[in-house]
């Protein structure tokens, strides 16, 4: 390597690469060579290195390191108490190896019936660790956990370089302890690498916005196809804040922008539509259905039921969740009511939904624990860096500026999407204003400092910034009955911290005072999540919030239950492509799990047209199937058409037989046996609720996936 490249390394900050290169150099060099005049001067460049990495290692570095550290603590302590997290997922990844069809379709089950709800990248992720590790737990868990800890040291590069070293300190460690982040880390969800993802694409367009680069520009629009493949349009909302500050700060004519963000465009729509491409160009017979969509596409899921249909609401969500008799008629005695908490003061069951939309509901029950602790801090100082933007260097070239755009507008665009979406919301959600909220508290931060040694006009900001997060922690912490002797520190801290600031020298101190008082509750509220194992479907943090029944998130009767039907099941002649069918994909996740051949015949929630009566019967006759349970996770949706047709021609097995429980709500499992009934599932009449969202009963089935090799 040319000497004046050594000389630019410090510069372009690549000094671990460049070492590693001249190590190379000498590493393996042959013994004539090794008292060639060339050994000196390797060994002399080494040096050279490791003494130029020493010298950039400052205290900075060491606050990055305990920060990273305590984020790696609070993700994967006693994460092995989670067992397989969100088992939908999990199943999925079972499935996914046994064959590469499974795997590049992202199958549920084994059997290729029907997809998950969701793109391929996350899951295929955990499929390589499970590759490289084995299928355990850990293996699908760890993922995440890692993933999360590196975006707390990514979002620290990004900030600093544009806000300075506390600013980035500042946001790492919000991001580290935000209580949804920390709870969606310590679960095999997609959530974590969609944030990843996002604050790479973030750093890219700032970059590109800073330097007028095009490589940046292209790789910013391919981390957000990326993270487009990881939850789809969730990952569009970092577009209108990267959009406006490329068209505000970057380099060049307003024309030169507009057509670089144009072509940007057209790689991030390559990159985000390749894999759902190739789905819709495959034969419908040829792939499994697409889960939880009606019309077996994945731009209808993209666009209906994970796009549009959250915001302006769909059926599954807050007062539109389909109640019909399915199963029921089987019912003997009328279900009982529960209890709302555990005797343990845990919910008895997750809060599926946020509070109505409005202005206020993330401040409101279900979502004000998971992220509002810092989120008035973070919105009033996302003000006070706007004002020393503008009061300082006010060029439109201004790093500060693309940063408050970039980040303030990912902040700005969830807040409002949150808040007034009227489909799906999960708490867990929230776990996407983490880095919104993390960087705006910690430019804000030292904004209010900035301005308090400028006597600006600005620092009035601080008091309504302290004052609003103070009232909202208080009233969370009061909402959740916990921690309740940290109200008087809160109050007490915060004062002498804002009082500080009112002398130029203690500026800098008095922030930090009242930073730390702000971050003590939601630190402890996202450690909680060692308690007890985390919810797999609805992760959250919180003392009461619900936790995992048990093993593979089941409650030992529940468990008992599924091994004696695995013992009848596969002990009575089964089908060959699924040992046994259920309605819904909660219920087979764990037999999957298990070891069983099983799959969901509605999909996720039960009632997806990925099968009808006609369909099943030629299964049946081909022996790919035989066995079907109705009944279990949302059976009181009341299925699809196949449900429909195994209730009025398929025998029901006792369950005593089995030794099953008996009837007493939609929700016990009955089994039925189909064998010999083929010409009468196709013949049956098909009516119900079903209907109106069946597909063509010519539909053709999709092969069996078993033929094909592992990925």
């Amino acid at each position: 390597m040319p000497r004046r490249a050594y000389r630019l390394l410090p510069r372009i900050g690549l000094p671990i690469c460049h070492a590693v290169s001249a190590v190379d150099e000498t590493v393996g060099t042959p013994a004539s060579q090794a008292t060639s005049p060339a050994a000196p001067i390797a060994t002399k460049r080494r040096r050279y290195l490791q003494r130029s990495l020493l010298a950039r290692l400052g205290p900075q570095h060491a606050a990055l390191g305990c920060i990273v550290a305590g984020s790696a603590v609070l993700n994967t302590h006693r994460l092995a108490k989670n067992d397989y997290g969100n088992t939908f997922y999990s199943a999925a990844v079972k499935s996914m190896l046994s064959s590469l069809h499974n795997f590049l379709y992202v199958s549920f089950d084994p059997g290729g019936l029907v997809t998950i709800d969701k793109p391929p990248l996350a899951v295929w992720v955990q499929v390589a660790s499970v590759k490289i590790f084995g299928f355990s737990p850990l293996s699908l868990l760890l993922p995440e956990a890692i993933i999360a800890t590196i975006a707390v040291a990514v979002i620290y590069y990004v900030v600093a370089r544009r806000l300075g070293t506390a600013a980035g300190l500042l946001s790492a460690l919000a991001l580290a302890v935000f209580p949804a982040f920390v709870a969606v880390s310590r679960d095999n969800g997609v959530d974590p690498l969609l944030i990843l993802l996002m604050i790479l694409a973030c750093g890219a367009a700032l970059s590109a916005i800073e330097s007028g680069s095009w490589r940046a520009l292209l790789c910013c629009a391919a981390l957000v196809g990326l993270a487009f493949n990881t939850k789809t349009l969730a990952a569009y909302l970092v577009l209108p804040g990267i959009a406006c500050a490329y068209l505000a700060c970057a380099p060049g004519t307003v024309r030169q922008r507009s057509m670089k963000l144009l072509g940007a465009g057209v790689v991030m729509a390559v990159v985000s539509f390749s894999w759902i491409a190739l789905v819709e160009l495959t034969p419908a017979a040829q792939r499994p259905f697409v889960g939880s969509s009606t019309n077996n596409t994945e731009i209808g899921l993209t666009f209906d039921y994970n796009g549009l249909g959250r915001v302006e609401g769909e059926v599954g969500g807050p007062g539109n969740v389909p109640v019909a008799q399915g199963a029921g008629v089987h019912i003997t005695s009328a279900p009982q009511d529960t209890s709302r908490y555990l005797p343990n003061g845990r919910l008895a069951v997750p809060l599926f939904f946020a509070e109505p939309p409005g202005p206020l509901r993330l401040f409101q029950s279900g979502l004000a624990d998971q992220g509002a602790w810092l989120l008035p801090f973070a919105l009033i100082g996302l003000l006070a860096l706007a004002v020393m933007t503008f009061a300082g260097e006010q060029a439109r070239r201004n790093p500060r500026l693309a940063t408050l755009i970039v980040f303030g507008g990912w902040l700005l665009v969830e807040t409002v999407v949150l808040s007034y979406s009227k489909g799906i919301v999960h708490p867990y959600y929230v776990s996407a204003l983490g880095p919104g909220v993390a960087v705006m508290l910690g430019a804000g931060a030292t904004a209010f400092v900035w301005l308090a040694r400028r006597r600006h006009w600005g620092l009035a900001l601080l008091p309504c910034a302290v004052a609003a997060t103070v009232v909202a922690q208080a009233v969370i912490l009061h909402e959740q009955r916990y921690l309740g002797w940290l109200v008087p520190v809160l109050i007490g801290g915060t004062v002498l911290g804002v009082g500080a600031m009112g002398t130029r020298r203690l500026a800098g101190a008095g922030m930090a005072l009242t930073l730390g008082v702000l971050l003590i509750a939601p630190a402890v509220y996202a450690a909680s999540t060692w308690l007890g194992p985390v919810e797999g479907t609805f992760p959250a943090a919180g003392p009461h919030e619900a936790i995992a029944q048990g093993e593979l998130d089941s409650t030992h009767e529940e468990l008992h239950v599924d091994r004696q039907l695995i013992r009848y099941v596969t002990t009575h002649h089964p089908a060959t492509r699924w040992t046994v069918l259920v309605e819904a994909a909660p219920t087979a996740a764990p037999l999957i799990l298990l070891g069983v051949r099983a799959g969901a015949m509605g999909g996720y929630g039960g009632t997806d047209p990925a099968l009808d009566g006609p369909q099943l019967a030629r299964l049946v006759a081909r022996s790919e199937a035989r066995y079907v349970l109705l009944g279990g996770v949302y059976a009181s949706r009341g299925g699809n058409l196949a449900t429909k047709a195994v209730l009025q021609a398929c025998k029901r097995v006792a369950p005593s037989v089995w030794h099953g429980s008996p009837p007493a709500t939609v929700y016990t499992p009955i089994l039925f046996d189909c064998a010999g009934q083929e010409r009468a599932l196709a013949s049956r009449k098909q009516t119900g609720a079903a209907d109106t969202i069946a597909g063509d009963h010519r539909r053709p089935l999709p092969e069996d996936p078993s033929a094909q090799r592992e990925p």
